[in-house]
């Protein structure tokens, strides 16, 4: 498993534990500090919301004013050495939050709350921004997904102690001596990260962080789909700050005031955040897989209008037991930890997304420019719930209901703009649930630069297949009629699929076909073809037609033979007519993708081609 050989890796594990730490120690701190205030008697139950809604704003606010300082510095300079003055910072911090607490002062306690925040936000853009230099391709999904369920798994350690210390009788003097050791233990466990190299030691540093939060957020600007992940990011944490401010007064509410259900729920929702980092590489393989983000965007929405239908029909009462109550309200916990999971399986492969896809002189300004939206969105969320629990009277159920049905509309809105995250959840449907893949020699496959695959033509669902399998994005030279079939269509469409046909039939479809096979190749992607023409009605290769040597002669390219295994007979051939029968038969059958050497362009001919891809599907 990828993620933990990673945690055995001098690169990582050093990188991860110092990350873990730095969370645990703020969780513990900003929840001893909600429960404090919580359950103080000082406040009543409007009161207490308020002041816990003030005191998360307070910490995500210098993620707002200094993560675009945070993100330059970690472009400029050299991130082990900047991670280890942040550590020691973080030791100053910590020790004047201890005599905050022991002095048991609420506006000391607010005021270090914030400076924890503001060294936070400069860890932020570095923690990011290193992992791709330090992680493969092949490793960074697994690396956030392991950053991600150490991160949260971290939070409910910080959760679960200030739960626990706050019982004793002894809990400030606890609190305050924990959190310096942490600090220490953090600054050492830092010193053993790699070096990661700057990615713009030529940066000038603006330290200006209004007109710098302007300039990083047109940075996010540059490519459309980064930007938009950023966005959807941002919501999700929308979402998770709603919901991890308001559990501690949902229990409060529901149960009853013993704060050993905050730490429940608290815990379980930690946990399923966990489970769902996990679950990203099960479902993912060894990439960036975006089609699961559908699968979390919506479990978001099912499982939190579920977890308010079933909070109007929770059972409780003053002196019932932890082991009574998980019994009696299966159904609540069990939406609350499935909801968190979804929240997982949507922002892991995000995060995984933005450090992929982002330039890489920039890329820490980007996770920056991150940073400040995810912040914007915390603190709006913040806001938000004030408004809906003191101006709308609104429970805290129903504040979370509302958060449940917008974040179905917010998906839907983000979708429809990034068709690429609906058409990765069909390949991924078909390719992962429907079949089993198997990949040989897609090595072969230039990463970078333009080149032509070439392959056999079984199924309808050939082009999503090659295009599960491909690293790269791939653009396809399609039967128009295949390229129009209904609904189909659009996830062509969205595919940027070039639709051709028979010269004799459309001498205009034809040649507009080639004219932009060839504007694909010189912008330096990867254009593939089915150089039979049509569907195999046999099972057998047909004749290879002669266009592949047009394109090569226009735009000269390697080409990479390619051949699809198995899919002959599958619902999706022309073997037979669906039935019902055939599918329930073929279903998870193992499929495979093979690709050849790439061929040279001046050794390209028809022929030629077709004779590999025979050897290859033999």
């Amino acid at each position: 498993m990828a993620q933990l050989s990673l945690l055995k890796q001098h690169r990582f594990l050093p990188f991860f534990i110092t990350q873990a730490l730095g969370a645990f120690n703020d969780n513990l701190y900003k929840n001893f500090l909600l429960l404090s205030i919580v359950f103080s008697s000082l406040y009543n139950q409007t009161q207490s919301a308020i002041f816990v809604n003030i005191a998360a704003a307070v910490f995500i606010l210098p993620f707002f004013l200094l993560s675009p300082i945070g993100g330059q510095l970690a472009d400029k300079y050299e991130k082990s050495k900047l991670i280890q003055r942040l550590k020691i910072i973080e030791i100053l911090v910590m020790t004047a939050g201890a005599i905050a607490i022991y002095l048991q002062s609420l506006p000391a306690l607010m005021v270090i709350l914030f400076v924890m925040g503001a060294q936070s936000a400069f860890f932020g853009p570095v923690k990011f921004a290193l992992m791709p230099q330090h992680l493969s391709p092949k490793t960074l999904l697994a690396g956030n997904a392991l950053v991600e369920m150490g991160t949260f798994l971290a939070i409910l350690g910080g959760t679960l102690a200030a739960g626990y210390i706050f019982t004793s009788d002894y809990r400030f003097t606890i609190t305050a001596v924990i959190v310096v050791f942490i600090a220490i233990i953090g600054f050492i466990s830092s010193l053993y990260i790699p070096k990661a190299a700057p990615n713009n030691p030529k940066l000038s540093i603006n330290w200006n962080p209004f007109t710098q939060i302007v300039h990083t957020v047109r940075i996010t600007k540059k490519n459309r789909t980064v930007y938009l992940s950023i966005l959807a990011i941002s919501w999700f944490w929308f979402v998770a700050a709603t919901y991890l401010t308001q559990l501690p007064n949902l229990a409060k509410v529901l149960i009853n005031d013993n704060p050993q259900y905050v730490t429940l729920l608290l815990t379980l929702f930690s946990i399923g955040i966990a489970l769902g980092a996990w679950l990203c590489e099960k479902l993912s393989g060894d990439q960036v897989e975006l089609g699961i983000i559908p699968i979390g965007a919506f479990g978001i929405s099912f499982f939190g209008i579920d977890l308010y239908i079933a909070s109007q029909h929770i059972i409780t009462h003053q002196h019932i037991t932890i082991i009574e109550f998980i019994l009696t309200n299966k159904r609540i916990l069990v939406d609350l930890m499935l909801l968190s999971i979804s929240g997982s399986l949507f922002v892991v492969p995000l995060n995984a997304l933005i450090q992929q896809r982002s330039e890489q002189k920039n890329r820490a300004q980007i996770i920056a420019g991150n940073n400040i939206l995810n912040a914007l969105f915390m603190v709006l969320s913040a806001l938000f719930s004030i408004i809906m629990l003191t101006v709308f009277n609104a429970t805290i159920s129903e504040l979370l209901l509302t958060v449940a049905i917008i974040n179905a509309l917010v998906a839907i809105y983000v979708f429809s703009q990034v068709q690429e995250f609906v058409l990765r959840f069909v390949v991924w449907l078909i390719t992962r649930v429907l079949y089993r893949i198997k990949s040989t020699g897609l090595e072969n496959i230039p990463k970078t630069g333009p080149a032509i695959l070439i392959c056999n033509h079984v199924s309808f669902v050939d082009a999503l297949l090659i295009g599960a399998a491909s690293r790269r994005s791939v653009r396809f030279v399609m039967d128009k009629n295949i390229a129009n079939l209904p609904l189909a269509k659009y996830l062509f469409k969205w595919a940027k699929t070039i639709p051709i046909c028979a010269q004799k039939v459309s001498p205009q479809i034809y040649r507009a076909a080639f004219n932009q096979v060839e504007a694909e190749l010189i912008a330096g992607n990867i254009v593939c073809i089915f150089p039979e023409g049509k569907i195999t009605r046999t099972g057998e290769l047909n004749d290879f037609k002669r266009g592949i040597e047009v394109i090569i002669k226009r735009t000269p390219v390697v080409v990479v033979p390619m051949g699809l295994k198995g899919v002959w007979g599958s619902i999706f051939s022309r073997q037979r007519k669906f039935s019902i029968i055939t599918a329930i038969k073929r279903f998870r059958s193992e499929l495979e993708v093979l690709a050849a050497p790439p061929i040279l362009p001046e050794d390209v001919s028809a022929s030629k081609l077709q004779s590999i891809v025979q050897q290859l599907i033999r």
